[in-house]
């Protein structure tokens, strides 16, 4: 027991060593991390609104916008004309979910340029028409007008490698509230990532639109779109995300969101269309129905899988990324958003504290069927303080660590319980094997720890059976026959003991001692021995049959039964012990056994044995018993 403990001590604190050094991230383990992640994707699914953002529409240039208008890049005319028609039907403000990094040169004008430099300098009619021709050509123009009389938010992405091209929108410095708004507060966030590299739009199209948020995506180790960045570092200024960007443009200034290292926790919705796609094609052609923009949030974006937008995510296999940024913007919009507390690795190392105490302290008390119901109810407990936090402060807390600290915990548990539980079945079996039929050892091992040898005081029922005139018998038999005969009649006798539940106690001479209500309790024990002191006598005739048979004599046996107070247990001395039963009341079945030859009755049974079997019984009188100071009513059952 002692090696047992230590086992499950040590190994317990050794797994809760390693857990803890994972929260606080000393230690890396993979495993948390994987058992994390879908933890999180069940939460987002439980929780996920279930009804469309009716608010924000999806402008997709889709495969039937590229079948329509042809291959992307789109001339920055046709994006143009895209958005004047958005705002025509309503739209609110759009967010463009593309990069324009680079000039368009679709319409010819640069070539036509080129030619008028070279080799038509002296065209003096071409050159007259020239101004209408580049106002007419020039689709790069005709977009910034639309970027600089609309409010529209670009798109740019942030990347790892060093090169730079276009330009970047101004870094944000309206955010007083957040603590961003001066350089000196930046070391506040010093987890944000900080990206050396950019794709930007046009600077035509940057100066004319004004706004811009990046849209570099945030996947786990697995590739699955979990959390967005709403905040980036490019050397000492910092970016908000197109969602972010849109929502302050809504909204005005306002608070920063609760986050963590610059992400927070994308608010997916579960339903199919969360929300209205609308096709590009559509809205060019004038398809769309009159005010499906009217006070919307238009996004433009494209789902066609050939323009790689394309992302994993918990709730779908592939999602557009315009998508993800719609969901960030819901989020924005109704203060959705989770996040990772701050306080993740101190609730993490409290609730593997909580798990310690509680598991290593009471699985060793408990077996291993009641030590699995308690890891049990303490991993619901867990998960439904989870979902709380998640719920009511939209805090997404760890719940992998503590969770694996109880598969573990339990585990190990289960695996020394059990080796202790068979042991405890072993020596259950090894002890009342020899007292108690098969049946009962089994009921027995089945809950060893409420079975024991220790003595204790019980009322039980005990009985004495003898054979009448055995010495006259043993006279007349050979030893061989002897030893046959009485073996026949202990087994019968032992046989039907055991079939009414009673423990058989000894052998004394040819007399049999056996008792009812213990190891295993039995509320009917007074019945249950009368019953087998009946059953007795009927086997005894089909068995004097089969002596006769053989020669033998024929048996007659006595039997006194009494009920009341006594002490059962292992009683002996040091060298030798067994399982019996001492006390007044067995004194008493003593006599009343010896006392069936005075009456002649086969059966006697005292008060307290008749009051409770409830069996046909007579009264055979007020007895005075030797070495009893008062008389002692007897009863005689009556076989059925």
């Amino acid at each position: 027991m002692w090696k047992s403990s230590f086992a499950r001590w040590l190994a317990g604190g050794l797994l809760l060593a390693l857990l803890a050094a994972h929260a606080t991230q000393r230690l890396e383990l993979a495993l948390v991390s994987e058992v994390e992640r879908p933890l999180y994707d069940l939460r987002l699914a439980l929780f996920a609104p279930r009804t469309q953002d009716p608010r924000i529409v999806i402008v997709d240039i889709d495969e039937q916008s590229l079948a329509e208008h042809g291959r992307w890049p789109w001339p920055r005319g046709l994006l143009a004309e895209l958005l004047t028609r958005s705002f025509d039907q309503g739209a609110l403000i759009a967010g463009i979910d593309l990069v324009l990094a680079e000039p368009d040169h679709s319409s010819g004008l640069a070539a036509l340029e080129r030619l008028v430099a070279g080799p038509l300098r002296g065209d003096a009619a071409l050159a007259a028409q020239m101004p209408g021709l580049r106002a007419t050509l020039d689709d790069d123009g005709r977009l910034a007008a639309v970027l600089q009389a609309h409010p529209v938010v670009l798109g740019f992405y942030f990347s790892e490698a060093e090169v730079r091209s276009a330009a970047l929108p101004a870094p944000l410095v309206s955010a007083a509230q957040s603590g961003l708004s001066s350089r000196s507060n930046l070391p506040d966030l010093p987890d944000l990532p900080n990206w050396p590299g950019y794709a930007g739009n046009l600077p035509r199209l940057q100066a004319a639109a004004g706004q811009a948020g990046f849209l570099n995506a945030v996947a786990d180790p697995d590739g699955v779109t979990r959390r967005s960045l709403l905040l980036a570092r490019h050397g000492d200024a910092v970016y908000a995300s197109l969602p972010l960007v849109l929502a302050t443009a809504l909204q005005g200034q306002r608070a920063l969101p609760p986050m963590h290292a610059g992400t927070v926790g994308v608010p997916f919705r579960t339903a199919a269309g969360a929300y209205r796609r609308v096709s590009a094609a559509d809205v060019l052609a004038g398809r769309v129905a009159a005010d499906s923009l009217r006070g919307r949030i238009v996004l433009i974006g494209s789902t066609a899988p050939g323009l790689l937008d394309q992302l994993a995510t918990p709730l779908a296999t592939l999602d557009a990324g315009v998508a993800v940024n719609a969901s960030v913007l819901t989020g924005l919009l109704d203060g959705t958003l989770t996040h990772t507390s701050g306080d993740a690795a101190a609730i993490e190392l409290l609730q593997l504290l909580a798990v310690g105490a509680l598991v290593l302290l009471a699985l060793p008390r408990l077996s291993a069927r009641s030590g699995l119901l308690l890891t049990g109810t303490l991993a619901g407990a867990g998960l439904a303080l989870n979902a709380w936090a998640w719920v009511l402060w939209q805090q997404a807390w760890p719940i992998a660590g503590p969770l694996l600290a109880l598969m573990g915990l339990g585990g190990l548990h289960v695996v020394v319980a059990y080796r202790g539980e068979r042991s405890a079945r072993r020596q259950i079996t090894a002890l009342f094997g020899q007292y108690v039929p098969p049946a009962v050892v089994a009921a027995m091992s089945r809950d060893p720890a409420h079975h024991s040898m220790a003595s204790r005081s019980a009322e039980l029922t005990v009985m004495f059976a003898d054979v009448r005139g055995f010495t006259g018998i043993a006279e007349t038999l050979a030893p061989t026959a002897l030893a046959e005969l009485m073996n026949a009649y202990f087994s019968a006798m032992t046989a039907v003991i055991s079939a009414h539940g009673g423990t058989v106690d000894k052998f004394i001479g040819d007399a049999v001692m056996a008792f009812w209500g213990a190891p295993l309790a039995d509320a009917a024990h007074a019945r249950h021995a009368v019953q087998a002191a009946l059953a007795m006598q009927a086997r005894l005739v089909s068995l004097n049959a089969e002596f006769k048979a053989r020669g033998w004599p024929e048996l007659a046996v006595t039997t006194g039964i009494n009920t009341g107070p006594m002490v059962v247990g292992n009683l002996g001395s040091h060298e030798r012990r067994a399982y019996t039963v001492l006390g007044d009341a067995v004194n008493l079945a003593a006599r009343l056994q010896a006392l069936c030859g005075e009456m002649n009755a086969a059966v006697l049974m005292g008060p307290l044995t008749q009051a409770q079997a409830a069996v046909p019984s007579e009264a055979r009188g007020a007895v005075q018993m030797r070495g009893r100071s008062g008389v002692v009513e007897v009863f005689e059952p009556l076989a059925a």
